[in-house]
């Protein structure tokens, strides 16, 4: 059963692929993403059973050595996360919306996991370092209450690491705001 998630970041691309390798060997995972993010690092998320997941990351650990950035493991991911992360999840309605903003893409996969199981609100979306100097930031939308209560379990889970870069939620954001525009 898949129900477990690793990620690995990294400073160094060429130590990256062999970390990616390394998971791969060591254990009955998938690769989820394999690749580079911004500035200059790479990242690495497998999916698989929690047992696998643990020798996985184990394993990329060791291998990356001092090249390690960040790193998780989540035992029993969220179903929601995967589209925000994909970007394929469609909200139709948005309320209130919140934002958690940090320096690691680990970090940001760990706070939408923890914000999306804490309060009743869809994920928007996982942003994960492209473009944004290495950034990851989440975005998600429900009542007031329940987003500032994911919003806190987001900041609250990822505290300790020192990553968090800010957090924010708007009672009612204008529609102009979600969409986009350049």
């Amino acid at each position: 059963m898949v129900n477990a998630i690793g990620c690995i970041e990294l400073n160094s691309i060429a130590r990256g692929y062999l970390v990616a390798d390394a998971m791969l060997k060591s254990a009955n995972v998938e690769i989820l993403f394999n690749r580079t993010i911004c500035p200059g690092k790479f990242m690495v998320m497998v999916s698989g059973d929690v047992a696998a997941i643990n020798a996985a990351v184990e394993t990329g650990l060791r291998v990356g050595g001092g090249e390690v950035v960040d790193d998780l493991i989540i035992a029993n991911v969220h179903p929601d996360v995967f589209p925000a992360i994909a970007g394929t999840r469609v909200v139709e309605h948005t309320a209130a919306l919140g934002i958690v903003e940090t320096f690691s893409v680990a970090a940001i996969v760990e706070a939408a996991d923890a914000a999306v199981k804490a309060a009743n609100i869809e994920l928007l979306e996982v942003h994960m370092a492209m473009a944004i100097g290495g950034k990851g930031f989440v975005t998600l939308t429900g009542d007031v209450a329940a987003v500032q209560a994911a919003v806190e379990a987001a900041a609250d889970r990822i505290r300790d690491k020192g990553v968090l870069v800010d957090k924010v939620v708007i009672a009612q954001p204008r529609k102009e705001v979600l969409e986009g525009k350049v």
